[in-house]
């Protein structure tokens, strides 16, 4: 029997036609809370949300993927989570990983989980992810791991587990809100001097499910290349950005 809290967070935008997919397939048996953040959809994801008993929480206006993330960590924090796991709701991560993925933090031997679709890089192809995107990911990564000196197979997994002391000490809500803030929580996590551990998933590309285009890409991965400047250049520390 384990004593911790594990809430699941949805950040959401224009999610109905995987959010019951997504939610059926979270194993209830391992998650005391699930959480959804909807970011001013134009669509039926918050009636469909609330119709599965979801607690769920409305954005007035768009803040971007980021500032999605951050109501959906302070949302949880506040409703007592030791173990925090983003699942995005477009159902590209399959949520049977969860126990995987939190089990280090709740064993103690990890801060945060990434499920890794690179660490088997033949599952990433086979799921469809496009070739620009696969070699994209392998040369960023590349960068990061030298900039931070780390050892992770890829910085870019939205399916992620955090436990509490990573969300408190990490001064997220000062990060970017935009894609870029996946990264700069790794950042944070450095810095911080907490333990990452990775596990490999597989996913799946398909029309409903979410994913920048080839130009947004480009910009985050300026975005990246900026904040691994600032980090050289010691803009990032524990207080704030």
């Amino acid at each position: 029997m384990r004593k911790e809290k594990i809430t699941i967070v949805l950040p959401a935008y224009n999610a109905a036609k995987t959010l019951e997919q997504t939610y059926a397939a979270i194993p209830k048996d391992w998650v005391d809370d699930v959480i959804l953040v909807d970011d001013a959809s134009s669509d039926a994801t918050v009636e469909l949300s609330r119709s599965l008993g979801i607690y769920t929480v409305v954005h007035e206006k768009n803040l971007g993927y980021g500032g999605n993330q951050k109501t959906c960590y302070a949302q949880a924090l506040a409703r007592g989570a030791d173990v925090v796991v983003m699942v995005h709701p477009d159902h590209q991560y399959n949520p049977a990983s969860i126990p995987e993925l939190v089990r280090p933090i709740i064993e103690g031997t990890a801060d945060a989980v990434f499920g890794s679709r690179m660490i088997i890089r033949s599952q990433a192809i086979a799921g469809g992810m496009p070739y620009w995107k696969f070699f994209g990911n392998i040369f960023l990564t590349k960068i990061e791991n030298s900039v931070l000196r780390l050892s992770l197979t890829e910085y870019h997994s939205g399916f992620r587990a955090y436990s509490r002391k990573a969300l408190e000490a990490v001064p997220h809500t000062y990060y970017s809100n935009n894609f870029v803030f996946d990264t700069e929580m790794i950042v944070g996590l450095k810095i911080a001097k907490l333990r990452i551990k990775e596990i490999a998933i597989q996913t799946k590309y398909f029309p409903a499910a979410s994913m920048i285009g080839f130009l947004s890409s480009l910009r985050y991965a300026l975005s990246i290349s900026w904040v691994m400047l600032r980090y050289l250049d010691g803009a990032y520390n524990l207080r704030s950005q």
